[in-house]
């Protein structure tokens, strides 16, 4: 057993969930075509613990932490490139690469202010080989000049600058995999600027970082390449007390300059979840860029799993007709488990919990809703957590040609075995 249920068995599951859900007037054909036509942007760092090749013996700084030493992470972009590969195998639908700067594909050392698309073309080539987009971020951490902690807001103006510099140049190369993908790219920044301890002058940098960020985006980039997105968080380490890019900071630059706003799930308060803010952020600017991560008591960044608050969050992205307006990407990075399996288990996660949204009777909650029929709504809402999704799902994976049940598990397992042992 390879625990992965029959073919035969999962068309006849599926025949008779397909019964259930139409007593309820949903079709799960169609529930299941605008699944497909969903993609999530799989983060490129929990390859290899985020430490990129740009000078990977270094390793983290700038309020960045991978845990665990798990065997068999990539130290190579090709290998790199295999576990990905690998990663898309096993999960159903076409999905797109979220790449960080520092994960430059050269083999010479190249400066973060004069990376450029030469440093990148075997990335697009990659990517459209395999039907892949590519997002993109420049990389403001485990770095000299942001070891204490600033970087666009640095009070050091040659500093600054750098920063400047890096960012202009990664919004180019993020056009420029627009250009060779025929998808945009959503460039998105974050810095880790802030303070660990008392914070007497709040203000100062972050004028520098508007100022910083005014210089970045001064050059206008044809949004059929790239979109330019800046992500807020609350705290990190080393920024406890004071994060210049907070919420508020980037809400405000983001519908000043109709940015897309980059939501982290992790980067709010313990009991603050994001997806209530989408319907309201999306009033005032163009476009949302979801990470989806799942913190354990703080920004931990541990694999998605099918929690409430996941389920929430693509709740409100599907219920509120959003999906051409909200970029869903995945971040975080557990180096204490097989590297692959995150990826999968994260992103097909994230599948599962789309599907269960398209799978709501969406017309006849929001009429119940309107009628103030909340006994109802009520009712309804909780039964559908008992109708038979998951051979729904299993179905999507068959006709995907992807493992369903835990046959992904047993391909990992053997690529850990064949590919993954053999790295010294």
């Amino acid at each position: 057993m390879d625990g992965s249920p029959s073919p035969t068995l999962i068309e006849k599951s599926y025949a008779l969930a397909r019964e259930r859900y139409a007593d309820l007037g949903v079709d799960t054909d169609r529930s299941l075509a605008l699944l497909s036509q969903i993609p999530i942007s799989l983060h490129c760092w929990q390859g290899d613990d985020v430490l990129g090749f740009e000078d990977p013996d270094r390793g983290l700084s700038g309020g960045i932490m991978a845990t665990g030493n798990y065997p068999g992470k990539a130290r190579t972009v090709a290998q790199l490139r295999q576990d990905l590969d690998k990663a898309y195998s096993l999960i159903p639908g076409n999905h797109r690469l979220n790449l960080h700067a520092s994960y430059l594909d050269s083999d010479a050392k190249v400066a973060r202010n004069e990376i450029g698309p030469e440093h990148f073309r075997g990335w697009a080539d990659w990517a459209k080989a395999n039907n892949h987009g590519i997002d993109f971020n420049p990389t403001l951490f485990s770095h000299p000049l942001a070891d204490d902690g600033f970087t666009l807001a640095h009070a050091d103006a040659s500093i600054r600058r750098f920063w400047i510099e890096h960012c202009i140049a990664s919004r180019e190369i993020g056009a420029f995999f627009g250009k060779e993908t025929g998808t945009p790219a959503v460039t998105n920044i974050w810095i880790p600027d802030g303070y660990k301890d008392m914070t007497v002058d709040r203000a100062a940098p972050r004028q520098r970082l508007k100022d910083a960020l005014d210089e970045v985006f001064a050059k206008p980039i044809d949004s059929r390449y790239n979109l330019d997105a800046v992500e807020c968080k609350l705290f990190g380490l080393g920024s406890e007390s004071y994060v210049v890019g907070s919420h508020e900071f980037y809400m405000g630059y983001a519908v000043a300059n109709q940015l897309v706003l980059c939501l982290d799930a992790g980067h709010f308060h313990p009991t603050e979840t994001i997806s209530d803010k989408i319907s309201s952020t999306l009033l005032f600017v163009p476009r949302l860029l979801l990470h989806v991560s799942r913190g354990v008591r703080w920004d931990s960044d541990h694999v998605v799993t099918l929690t409430d608050d996941l389920q929430a969050i693509m709740q409100e992205i599907i219920r509120g007709g959003y999906q051409d307006r909200v970029h869903i990407g995945l971040d975080f990075f557990d180096a204490s488990i097989n590297r692959v399996a995150a990826w999968a288990i994260g992103t097909r996660n994230a599948l599962r919990a789309l599907l269960l949204a398209l799978l709501e009777p969406i017309d006849e909650l929001r009429q119940l809703e309107k009628d103030g029929d909340f006994t109802a709504r009520l009712a309804l809402l909780e039964e559908l957590k008992g109708m038979p999704f998951g051979a729904v799902w299993d179905y999507h994976c068959l006709r995907q040609e992807v493992p369903a049940g835990m046959g992904y598990v047993t391909e990992i397992r053997q690529y850990e075995k064949d590919v993954l042992s053999t790295r010294k």
